[in-house]
């Protein structure tokens, strides 16, 4: 999931990025997200922009990733 975050007067825009095993989890996360940035003040959301997207590619294994079996 690619996560990007805009305050005014930044130099830039932030960005974070997550890897899931699936579109699910992927879907999941986001909700999340934004459920969390929905449930802050209005004072923080008026000084603060995100937005999120799921992105699909196929990448080369990740030790670790699906240890849960997934």
């Amino acid at each position: 999931m690619l996560v990007l975050i805009s305050m005014p007067n930044a130099p830039s825009v932030k960005y974070n990025g997550f890897i899931y095993s699936s579109e699910e989890e992927c879907q999941v996360a986001r909700y999340e997200l934004h459920e969390t940035y929905n449930n802050k003040s209005t004072e923080y959301k008026s000084v603060t922009a995100i937005d999120s997207y799921c992105v699909e590619f196929e990448s080369f294994p990740i030790a670790g990733l699906n240890k849960t079996g997934v």
